[in-house]
Parts: C-alpha cells; structure tokens; sequence
C-alpha cells in the first residue's frame, strides 16, 4: 500500500447528531474514490464503518470507526464517529487525533440538540472545523434553517462555501469559492459544471466577497494583497480559509447529498487543498512540559487513541503518529510504564478489513495488535525519556450500578471481562466499594448500559445483572451517654470474666479534654471510613489491668466497624473508660474485648444515634431557558444551591445534593433538558439523615437481618 507524507495525509473525524448521515457520507467517499465497488446503507447492514453486530441491531454507529481514502494523491483518514453522546468517549478520542472535524448537519433539522452537545466539545479542542449541510435534496430539506441554526451555534464565523438550488427540478450546488455551478443527475455522481445563472450572481458575489473578507482577516500580508486588489485569488483564498480553520475563526459550510453522492468530490477536494493537516497543528505536549512536534526527522512518538477487542484478531491498537515513523519490528517504549513493545503489525483499518503497511509517517493513522503493556492514553516512542503526551481527559460516568454475576461460578469471568472492556474504553469506571462489598460500574447512560450488557453477553458470555448501588453511610452519635456491660462464663477450670463501665460522647476537632475524670492516657485513632474514635484510659486503683485495656478498644473498633442501625462504620465519637472489674484467673483478653464491645453498643443506642449521609458537591452546565425546571428537580432531591453563574447561552448552578438521589438523576436531567444539561461531581462530606428518612433506613435493615 502506498505511503504518503505528512503534507498528503488528512485526517478528518466525522462528528454530529445521530441520522445527520456520517456513515453515509464516508460510504460515499470511499466510493467516489474507488475504494469501494458498491456502496452500503445503515438500513441493509452492509457499510463499511457499521459492520459490529450490534450497530446492525440498532440501525445506528455505536463504536468510531476508522477508515480511510485516497483523492487526487492525498490520503484522507476518516473516523466516522457515533451521533448520540452516551458514546461521548469515541466521539472526544476521534476528535483528538483529528487535524480537521467535519460536523454533518442533517438539512431537515438543522442544528439540533445532539449537534449542540457534540459542539461543546469540538470548540473546547479549539480543532478546525467545517461543517456540512447533508441530505439537501430531501423533500423536507430546509437549508435556511439549517443555515441559521448553524450560525446561532457558532456565529458569524460559519462562512458559506456553497449553497443549494434546484434548476428544472435538478438539484444543483452554487461553489462561491470557486464560482461554479455544480448540476447533478438524479442519481448523483459527477456533475455537471456550469456558469452561475444569472439571478444567483448577486447573490454568489456578495458571498463570495464576504469569504475573500474572512480570509484576508487571517494574515497581513493577505490584507495588504486584498487591498491592494480589492480581491484574493483563489490560491490566496485557500491560504486564508486555512489560517482561518486553524485559528478557530473560519468555519466553511458545505452541502452535499451523501445518499446521492452529490457534492461529496468537491468536499473531498476541499479536505485535500485546503483542511490542515498535522504539520498545520500546533505541537503535542506531554504531561512533563516537552513538545513533540510533528516532524519526520524527529524520534518516533505515537499516540494511542482506542483500543478494541475483536474475537479472531485479540486485541487492535489504533494510534496517531505524532512524529517521526513507524516501521513494522520497530520497538518503542511504553513511556508510562517503561515497558519495551514490539510493533509485529503495522495496518491500515477500514472497518474490520486491515491492509498490511510496511511503515506509517507522521501524521498518519494506524493500528497493530498484540501489545503486551499499552491502553488507551499510552504513548509509544523511541526512549522511554521522550514524556508522555497529554492524556484524553474523559467525562466522570453519569449512571452508576453495581453489578453481580448471575451465576457465582461466572464472577471471575465477569470480572475479567469487565476489566478488559474498560481497558478498551475509558468512559466505563470500574471500582469495589469494601463497605457495601459491591463492584460499581460508571457509565455515560442507559444505552452507554446496554451496550455494555450486549458485549459481555455476546461477546464475553458472561451475564450480568445490574443494581442501584447502596449507598455508603455513616453512624454517630447526637449526645453523651454511659454503659457498663460484664461477660462471664464458666466452662470447666479457667473461665472468661471482664467487666467495663464507660461513657461515649460525640466528638469535634479542638474539643476541650473531659471533665470529671482522671486522665491517665489518651489514644486517637485516625479511622480509615473518616473520622475519629479518641480513646481515654480513665481506669483509678487498678480496677481494670492496663494491659487489658488495648482488648477494651479493639471491641470497640469492632463496633464501630459495623454500626447497629444499618451496618455501617461508625466515626466521631470519644470513650472514657472509667471503672471495671477483673479476675485474678478467669480475666483475659477476648474477656475484656467482648465486655467493650457490648458496653460501647449499648451506650451508642442510648446516645441519640444518627445517620450521615454522604455528599456530592456538583456542577451543572444548564441552557437558560431549562434552569427554572431543573433547578425544581433540584430542590425536589433535596439539593442545596450555592450559586448561579452565567457563562454564554448557559448557566452554570453550583449546589450539593445526597449521593442517594442521584442513582437517576442522569437520566432525569436528560429528559428535563433534551440532553442539553451536563454536570459533574465529586465528593463534598457527610450530612445528617433527615429523621423520616433514617427511619425507614433502619427498618429496612432490620427487614435485612431478620
């Protein structure tokens, strides 16, 4: 296979809502191309990009699929990417490796909620961007409002390129660019190129003019030429539209009919001439402060984007090759771990077909398989000193579960399923909670869910049933209170006797010492749940053997492992043990011990005991017009807010709100908001259950234990 350099390789991801036409749009490249004979469709399961199982069953992209296309002596890399965000992880690593995003408009819609998300996310990687208005030759089609919605979006940084109109019912596209007619067939394919009618020219001047405008903004010497003139040449626009893209102020509009292959050539030819490639982006840097930049006569440094699992070939590592080359038996260090790895395999991928390459320059996109130590956000370089590129900083999960094998002879082969698909994608957050000895699974949504279940089932055989997950209290008490408990038994010779009065209170940092009593040691134990248990040894006369008294405490902390209203750990609490009794030959440790731990519970349950619950401090990123509504949603989970920002067409709400109402609340916020609203969170401490609340806790322990 060919090997192009680093000037003739373009990589462009396809972005944009779901049914905008992404995978159609990359059939018919690859098609107009040459690549391909026959192009597929969605709906007959049979293009290149959806070949999983389970995309046919949804009849939609689940996974980013590279591919890719040659054009004109250029090599175009395509990651055709999914359109709903709960596969937000594939979506921002194609973004990433990308020099160029190509977001597809559906032109029935316009700008939709889904375009808006994927959006955020583009313009905060501040990559170059066109956009393309497809499906322009539907009977619904309304490129004016697709057109409006668009610049709403973006603002008046959308410039158009082309535009459609229909001349005897053929459908045509209007190039202000370079100034032509563009006349299609009924079928599509190559056109027919024709002089602007007369009653666009108006039209396609002053559009022509306002591009010539944008693309002198970008650069002096351009601004000095345009004045001079009173115009660019084409060549002169091409350099300002590329200035432009990588400036972030120049988003060209395209429009095509995928389906039809209408405009899809004239696209490509843009991506070639005029998109940035890699050279165009500014250099990687690593985590350690260095640059890497893109050049050939550089150390090798790759970048690992998706890793994916396919049952016949193991393990597919896709990279970026972000400078020097690659060739195959190369060996490169994984700069994370110091591990050397053998590069075996070098393929170009196009859905699941791999084509075998002898080397791949910078710029370029790739995969090889059968690496021993490297994951998604690894780089691969020649030393191991060379730093490591800055990672893909992926969402936190917005829908927890916890999750349980069906069969118990089935959760070690769960669980190394589990671990091999998070390895592969990086929005799943996998964790043990020791507390509620339960595996929690993070995922971005119900689908993000199913398709999690579909894998394991399909592809693992392994099923998996997922729970809300308990919720991580805690116990303390409201006021003091005093317990003495004895333990004596008698089996035969030597028995077991100890006896323990003490007294508990609740404790605070800086608490004045207790009063009343004869301070003879204190200990304090850092718990490791949080919190504290402050220990006194207030023992007069020898009453109680001080060696006992270590036995004394460890009962406690037995307690408080696991507390008597729900079995949770128990925190903040200070004991003074202050009387007893021992015997000369039956006392013993496990004696003392037991005594402790019973006189401790029987002076927490008489100590007004309560529950804490933990709390997530959150941030919400809300489109103004839905802040009434969710912050009602809010209120309604007993959220607390700290504060209202604005911040462009959003409002950004700061509050707190119990881990125990958010097990739905991704889900509930979507609805509200048509998928508009984002939050994030992060553990803020521990509050009090309100009464009603513990109430039923406790109950429902009870019903538990019984």
């Amino acid at each position: 296979m060919k090997v192009f350099d680093d000037k003739h390789i373009k990589n462009v991801a396809f972005v944009g809502t779901h049914r905008a036409g992404k995978t159609t749009l990359s059939e018919t490249m690859l098609f107009e191309a040459g690549l391909i004979n026959r192009r597929g469709t969605v709906e007959q399961q049979n293009t290149i990009s959806d070949y999983h199982e389970f995309e046919h069953q949804r009849g939609a992209s689940v996974f980013a699929t590279p591919l890719h296309t040659e054009w004109r002596n250029y090599k175009i890399n395509i990651i055709d990417t999914p359109g709903l965000d709960d596969f937000i992880g594939e979506i921002m690593s194609s973004i990433r490796v990308a020099d160029t995003i190509v977001t597809v408009i559906n032109a029935k819609h316009g700008v939709d909620i889904g375009t808006e998300i994927i959006w955020n996310y583009v313009d905060k990687y501040h990559k170059p961007t066109l956009f393309v208005i497809n499906k322009i030759d539907s009977e619904k089609a309304n490129f004016e409002l697709s057109l409006n919605s668009l610049k709403e979006l973006v603002g008046n940084n959308a410039v158009l390129m082309q535009y459609p109109i229909k001349i005897d019912r053929a459908q045509c596209i209007i190039d202000v660019l370079k100034m032509k007619c563009y006349k299609f067939g009924p079928e599509g394919g190559k056109p027919e190129k024709l002089a602007i009618p007369e009653d666009q020219k108006v039209y396609a001047d002053q559009l022509h003019n306002e591009l010539v405008e944008k693309a002198a903004e970008n650069d002096e010497d351009l601004m000095e030429r345009y004045f001079d003139k009173g115009t660019l040449n084409e060549n002169e626009l091409r350099e300002g539209i590329k200035l432009g893209m990588l400036n972030h102020d120049i988003f060209p509009i395209f429009c095509v009919s995928a389906l039809k292959d209408m405009g899809t050539g004239r696209l490509m030819g843009f991506i070639d001439n005029v998109a940035p490639a890699a050279a165009d982006l500014n250099p990687e840097q690593t985590i350690e402060g260095k640059l890497i930049k893109p050049e050939l006569n550089a150390d090798t440094s790759l970048f690992v984007f998706k890793n994916i699992h396919q049952p016949n070939l193991g393990q597919i590592t896709f990279f970026k090759v972000m400078s020097g080359e690659v060739k195959i038996n190369d060996k490169l260090f994984n700069t994370r771990t110091g591990e050397l790895e053998a590069i075996n395999q070098l393929y170009i991928m196009d859905g699941k077909q791999k084509h075998s390459v002898q080397k791949l320059t910078v710029g370029d996109i790739g995969a090889t398989t059968k690496l021993k130590f490297t994951e998604t956000n690894d780089t691969l370089a020649t030393k191991v000193e060379a730093g490591t590129i800055k990672p893909i900083n992926f969402p936190q999960p917005r829908l927890v579960k916890a999750v349980f094998a069906e069969s118990t002879t089935e959760e070690e082969k769960l669980s190394d399923a589990l671990r091999r698909m998070h390895s592969q994608d990086l929005t799943i957050d996998l964790s043990y909670n020791d507390e509620t000895h339960q595996t929690l699974i993070g995922t971005q949504g119900e689908l993000h869910l199913a398709t999690i279940v579909w894998i394991l089932e399909n592809i693992y055989d392994v099923k998996a049933r997922f729970e809300a997950p308990k919720i991580s209290y805690r116990e303390t008490i409201q006021r003091s209170a005093t317990a003495n408990y004895r333990h004596k038994k008698q089996s035969g010779g030597s028995g077991q006797f100890g006896q323990v009065h003490l007294k508990i209170e609740p404790y605070y940092e800086g608490m004045p010492e207790p009063e009343g009593f004869s301070l003879r040691g204190k200990e304090v134990v850092d718990l490791p749940w949080g919190g504290k248990l402050v220990f006194y040894n207030c023992i007069v006369g020898g009453v109680i053997d001080q060696r006992y008294l270590p036995s004394v405490m460890k009962g406690i902390l037995d307690v408080m492992e696991s507390g008597p209203l729900t079995d949770s750990y128990i925190r903040d609490i200070r004991v003074m043990v202050y009387d007893g009794k021992m015997h000369a030959v039956d006392s013993n440790d496990i004696s003392f011990k037991i005594a402790g731990a019973y006189a401790f519970k029987a002076a927490f349950l008489n100590a007004n005991p309560k529950l804490l619950e933990p709390i997530e401090k959150m941030k919400l990123t809300v489109p103004g017009e839905m802040v009434g509504n969710v912050m009602t949603e809010l209120q309604s989970r007993r959220a607390i807010i700290q504060g209202i920002e604005n911040e462009a067409n959003y409002q950004i709400l700061k509050c707190t709100m119990p881990a125990s109402e958010l097990t739905d609340f991704s889900s509930q916020l979507r609805s509200l908001t048509q998928g508009r609203a984002t939050y994030s969170s992060s553990f803020d401490g521990y509050n009090t259950v309100p009464s009603h609340i513990q109430k039923q806790l406790v109950k429902e322990q009870e019903l538990v234990t019984t």
